[in-house]
């Protein structure tokens, strides 16, 4: 009788242990990482594991934020947005079966500024803080010293509006170069000479025709100036990177040739002539920067629309 009760007793107690450790195991949240590509801060979904169960059942996750909800609490950073973009480029209708042969974009053109600022310190924040919304892939100060800001195959922020022969997005296109200059003064020696450096790095390393490399004012000349006039366009031409024209074979052009179709053909944005106009005699003319072409700036325009033409 007594072993009957003994053995009555720890069957009882073996149930309650069996049950309680049930319920301690429902209570347990398994914790894995959150996706990168999803939703910053997202929640992990809780998952309850029971002793008799084989398998781990996971609550399902409902979002109750719209997409653009979830992205109002703070302001993502770069990086942030960057994955961002990823992740909205993968259509989620389609199966995916990644590809091998890919590449990033390739950088076609040179476009050169002068930064308007008094320092290449400044110059550097001003392309770090988040209102400023520009940004360039170099920045080289008056001592030649080169600060690279943004990977070549990325796109910076840096031509804005802009057009050069068809082509309307130059941020896709090319790379951008910020010479640290108020816009009135000439640019030291060292700084020019890192240029030519940095100038024939990218060109042999990118293959860039040497057409390719030209001012902010060529590819917008409703609104910028830059370079300023002092910037040595000859010097660059003579070392491959741009086009001059030949000071000793200037011609009269011929009486049906028309100056603002020459300007197009070239690439500049003839919308607005009168700007095309001062943007090319900035460039080539330098001592007389107005909408006016004179018979002596046409046959400089002709003589460099043949090299185009």
């Amino acid at each position: 009788m007594r072993v009957n009760l003994l053995c009555v007793s720890v069957f009882v107690l073996c149930l309650a242990g069996c049950g309680a450790k049930k319920r301690v195991l429902q209570s347990a949240s398994v914790v894995r990482p959150v996706d990168t590509l999803k939703v910053v801060d997202a929640v992990v979904p809780e998952a309850n594991l029971a002793l008799d169960s084989p398998i781990v059942i996971v609550k399902p996750f409902v979002d109750t934020l719209s997409p653009d909800q979830q992205f109002t609490e703070r302001a993502l950073t770069p990086e942030e947005k960057v994955q961002e973009q990823k992740r909205t480029g993968i259509h989620k209708g389609a199966d995916w079966a990644g590809a091998i042969h890919y590449d990033l974009r390739k950088p076609n053109f040179v476009i050169i500024h002068h930064t308007s600022q008094n320092s290449i310190t400044q110059t550097i924040r001003t392309f770090q803080v988040e209102h400023s919304k520009v940004s360039s892939h170099y920045v080289i100060g008056r001592d030649g010293r080169v600060v690279q800001m943004l990977n070549d195959y990325e796109r910076a922020w840096h031509a804005g509006r802009s057009k050069w022969g068809q082509i309307t997005d130059m941020n896709s296109m090319s790379i951008g170069i910020e010479l640290d200059n108020n816009g009135r003064e000439p640019f030291p020696d060292p700084q020019i000479n890192s240029l030519l450096i940095l100038l024939d790095t990218l060109k042999t390393k990118y293959t860039i025709p040497h057409t390719n490399f030209i001012g902010h004012a060529d590819i917008s000349p409703n609104r910028k100036d830059d370079p300023n006039v002092f910037f040595p366009w000859k010097l660059l031409a003579e070392r491959g990177f741009g086009v001059w024209y030949d000071e000793s074979f200037l011609i009269q052009p011929p009486f049906n040739f028309n100056p603002i179709d020459a300007l197009k053909i070239i690439g500049y944005d003839v919308s607005n002539e009168a700007a095309a106009i001062r943007a090319f005699k900035r460039k080539y003319i330098i001592k007389e920067v107005n909408g006016i072409l004179t018979a002596y700036d046409k046959t400089v325009l002709y003589n460099i629309y043949k090299r185009y033409y």
